[in-house]
């Protein structure tokens, strides 16, 4: 028997709503563990990230190839970084207008403090800087990283990992950025026209 006019048949409703809303559910958790990438098209250019010192618990890593808007490809190492601390932190971009180059640049950490971030992956052209490492393993299957969440390859692809690391002079140039939960003290954000870049 149908309902009547005007009314909502709850059971056929449910029938539709909980499997999508089971999907969604499942696609945000595994957002939120780093299960699932939230991938995007990079920008053509690079840019330069910074560091006076950063030391994290997890660290893993592989190759992969990052795609801007117009399809074309760009080899990086994703560097997995699972719960960093960092002195400070400078980031900086060249960006070509009418008006001639201009250098977006966001700082924060130093006197204010300490800038934190936990499932860091920063896709990076370069990595320059002294490191140490604790329980490394170089040359371990991607698909079985497990340092941090989330990070893991295709079956048979090169990775390596390590439980812990410290690294001082931190300078990379990276085609993108993303974390889980970013706290940054001291934000100070600056476009200028002929600005200077971070390194």
């Amino acid at each position: 028997m149908n309902p009547p006019e005007g009314k909502t048949s709850w059971k056929k409703a449910a029938v539709v709503a909980v499997p999508a809303l089971t999907a969604v559910v499942v696609l945000a958790v595994g957002m939120a563990e780093g299960v699932l990438a939230s991938s995007f098209a990079v920008s053509g250019a690079a840019f330069q990230v910074s560091s006076g010192k950063l030391t994290s618990k997890g660290l893993a890593s592989y190759v992969q190839v990052d795609r801007s808007a117009d399809g074309a490809g760009h080899p990086v190492a994703l560097l997995g970084i699972g719960d960093a601390t960092l002195s400070d932190i400078c980031q900086s971009a060249q960006v070509g207008t009418p008006l001639g180059t201009v250098v977006f640049k966001l700082t924060a950490g130093g006197r204010a403090g300490e800038v934190r971030a936990s499932n860091l992956v920063l896709d990076s052209e370069d990595l320059v800087g002294d490191a140490a490492f604790g329980q490394v393993q170089i040359g371990r299957d991607a698909s079985t990283l497990d340092t941090v969440p989330g990070m893991r390859g295709e079956a048979g692809q090169f990775g390596l990992q390590a439980s812990e690391v410290s690294v001082s002079r931190v300078q990379s140039h990276a085609r993108s950025a993303t974390g889980g939960d970013f706290k940054l003290k001291g934000l100070s954000l600056d476009v200028n026209l002929n600005g200077k870049a971070c390194f």
